[in-house]
Order: structure tokens, then sequence, then C-alpha cells
């Protein structure tokens, strides 16, 4: 069970990027009083969280009744995943994320009152993306029983709970690592995950195929 943990773990914490979403944050926020930047924090990573754990719960349910194989949805979460990790790489992803933030707080700009922006643009799509989304639904899927879904939502509950702390300290994690720095990181982390998004693919040919 040990391994499970640190598998999806690893998985998840890749997927969801605490270290790319606390600057993304610290920008959309940036106008607010520093009350109001942490109850959106972790009002972000409540709903998220909600988000998640139903498609972990209920996903498989959902894939059932749509008449959809679980391998079907490896080999398609897979590439899913692959194409997320070459954003990564590339920083697409990063420069996505950064063009909806400046349209966020453009919009703040023009607004007497602060936005909240922790149900949209953060816990929806910026944390529970599709990516992110696909990714419990496999973990989930691949999990054996009760217990490997526990061990699975008890690495979901970690990632999570990384995640507040890096939306609740962002601005002194920027002004720490600096933007040099968390993009090494983030670039390591989608070779990483563009590995574990081919093991995805190749773990649905052998179902779907009986290999």
């Amino acid at each position: 069970m040990t391994e499970l943990f640190v598998s999806a773990f690893v998985t998840l914490f890749v997927v969801i990027d605490p270290p790319g979403c606390a600057p993304i944050y610290a920008g959309l926020a940036s106008e607010a009083p520093p009350r109001q930047q942490r109850l959106m924090a972790l009002k972000a990573v409540l709903v998220a969280t909600l988000i998640l754990l139903g498609f972990a719960l209920f996903g498989e349910k959902l894939l059932h009744a749509t008449h959809i194989e679980l391998d079907s949805f490896r080999i398609a979460g897979g590439i899913m995943l692959f194409f997320i990790a070459i954003d990564m790489v590339f920083e697409n992803r990063t420069k996505r994320r950064e063009a909806r933030a400046e349209k966020v707080r453009a919009h703040n700009a023009q607004t007497p009152e602060i936005e909240d922006v922790s149900v949209f643009p953060m816990a929806m799509p910026m944390i529970a993306g599709p990516g992110a989304i696909a990714t419990i639904m496999l973990l989930v899927g691949e999990a054996h029983g009760a217990e490997g879904t526990l061990v699975v939502l008890a690495a979901l509950a970690a990632v999570m709970a990384l995640l507040a702390v890096a939306l609740l300290l962002a601005p002194a994690i920027i002004r720490l690592v600096g933007a040099s720095v968390e993009s090494a990181i983030t670039r390591l982390l989608g070779v990483l995950l563009a590995a574990l998004a081919a093991q995805y693919v190749i773990d649905g040919v052998k179902g779907s195929f009986g290999l």
C-alpha cells in the first residue's frame, strides 16, 4: 500500500502542480486584503477537493452508465496527460494560466470590488481541471478494493494539504524561489508526467487487447 500511496501522490502532485498554482494565485489575489486572500485560498482548495472526490467515488459509475470501458478511459486519460506534460515542459500551460489570470485582474481593475477567484478560475479549471479529474479516476480505477481507494484518497488529501499551504504562502514562495527555479521544477515535473502518461496508455492497450 505504501507503493500505491507514493505513486498516487506523485502523480496527483505533478498534475495538480501546487508550485505552479501558487504564483498564479498570488497574481490573481494580489489586490485583495490578506484576510480575503487566505479565505479564497482555503475555499479554492475545498471546492477543488470536493470536485475531485466526487469523480473519485462516482466516476467509475459514470463510465458504466455511458458504456465506456476503464481501459478506454486509461488510453484517453493517458493521451490527455501526455499533452499536459508537453505543455509543462515547454511552459505553454503556465502561459495559458497567466493569460487567464491577467483577464481576471483586468476585470477586477474595472470593478470597485475584488472578484472572488476561489471557485473560478482557481478551483475549476486551474486545480480540478480535466487532467486532475482524469487522473483521480484512473488511480481509483486501478486501486484494488476499498483499502486501495482509501490509499488513493489519502494521497489526494496530502496533495491538497500541500496545495493549501502553497496558496497561503504564495507571496513568500515567489520571493524565495524566484521565477527561474519555478520554471525548472515545472519542466522536470512535466517529463515525469509524460512517462506516467505513456504507462497509462500502455496499460490501457494491454487491457483492451488482452496482452
